[in-house]
């Protein structure tokens, strides 16, 4: 079997390792757009030397962000601000990639540090959020979104393809369509947010048509030769949740309009997660499961850390990627620490030489 170490080629991208920097949010963008922050941010873990860094989930429109600070990818100016990025990140070994998002109902919220919650509707910084339905999802984010018309669908849709283009306009090699975490995407997949009664709302069929469709658009305009991914919450884990086996038939849909590689995760449409199985590693089950019946690639996150559980996840096949967040933010040369546990020879040589010839063992 590989290991965490082995290189890893999806279409025709090849990554140095199967260690991936998760998308984090930063909060950090001025109306979309990135600056040194984010260089710096992403620049380090590319240093650090993970093969595949993705930047933050990045508005596919204005109202799709999560908070006024998100990053956004919905004119050219914003698209032009990645391209020092991407440079740096491939001058340094990492491939660039970008997961594209519309936050839907959990929109106009507050950056974390400054409450973490919706903001007050006539904040001038505010927007109007919207989703399937108009039902809050409760908690800290109270605010009843205007529940999507047909003509909005598409716009949405097209929004997502946009992105898309600019994307892969400006140098970015790998591509994650956000559809987790009770942003958009998964609201209309789950029967907790989405109570439509028309097309795209009610029966499986019905519920999973906004995300196939806005795929479908997606992949009409990214190229077959680069790899198109999802990160997908495949459930909430309690009685009202889409079943797990409602995600796997999505993700064979998916796969047979174009899909590359599943990012397994949580559905968060539901503020109660008293039904998560909190653990670490604790996803990797559940991907190994979609890894079989679905017979696709997966990468796999949520309470990794230590170098020979990650190295263990890829071993024992339940999934071909790693997604680090929390710790590769804890140490940014995680890969270097992680390929001396794990005794890699010349293990110094995971980072770049100006880093390296400083280490004598």
């Amino acid at each position: 079997m590989p290991a965490l170490f082995d290189k890893f080629t999806l279409k025709d991208i090849t990554l140095k390792n199967r260690i991936v920097v998760s998308p984090m949010c930063q909060y950090s963008a001025d109306d979309g757009r990135v600056d040194d922050w984010h260089l710096v941010h992403l620049g380090s873990h590319a240093i650090g030397g993970a093969g595949l860094i993705i930047g933050e989930a990045t508005a596919v429109s204005p109202e799709g962000r999560i908070t006024p600070g998100d990053s956004g990818i919905w004119n050219d100016g914003q698209a032009e601000l990645w391209r020092p990025v991407i440079a740096f990140l491939k001058k340094h070994g990492a491939v660039p990639g970008l997961q594209i998002a519309h936050a839907g109902r959990k929109a106009a919220a507050n950056r974390p540090w400054e409450g973490d919650d919706h903001m007050k509707p006539d904040d001038p910084r505010s927007w109007q959020p919207i989703g399937p339905s108009a039902i809050a999802f409760g908690a800290n984010l109270p605010r009843v979104p205007h529940a999507m018309t047909k003509d909005e669908i598409v716009r949405v849709r097209g929004d997502f393809a946009s992105a898309a283009k600019r994307a892969l306009a400006v140098g970015f090699e790998w591509l994650e369509v956000h559809f987790a975490h009770g942003y958009l995407g998964q609201s209309f997949f789950s029967p907790i947010a989405n109570k439509r009664t028309d097309e795209y709302g009610g029966s499986f069929e019905n519920r999973i048509r906004f995300l196939t469709e806005t795929f479908a658009a997606v992949r009409e305009v990214w190229p077959a030769r680069l790899p198109l991914t999802i990160r997908l919450g495949i459930s909430d884990f309690n009685r009202e949740s889409q079943p797990i086996e409602e995600s796997i038939e999505l993700i064979k849909r998916f796969k047979a309009l174009g899909l590359d590689l599943i990012d397994v995760s949580i559905g968060f449409n539901t503020p109660d997660v008293s039904g998560v199985p909190w653990g670490p590693g604790f996803m990797a089950p559940f991907a190994e499961r979609i890894k079989r019946e679905a017979d696709i690639p997966t990468a796999v996150g949520w309470f990794i850390a230590d170098p020979a559980q990650a190295d263990a996840i890829i071993r024992d096949g339940r999934a071909d990627l790693v997604m680090l967040a929390h710790a590769m933010l804890d140490d940014p040369n995680w890969p270097f620490r992680a390929a001396k546990a794990l005794a890699i020879p010349d293990a110094k040589w995971t980072l770049p030489a100006p880093y390296a010839h400083w280490i004598r063992a």
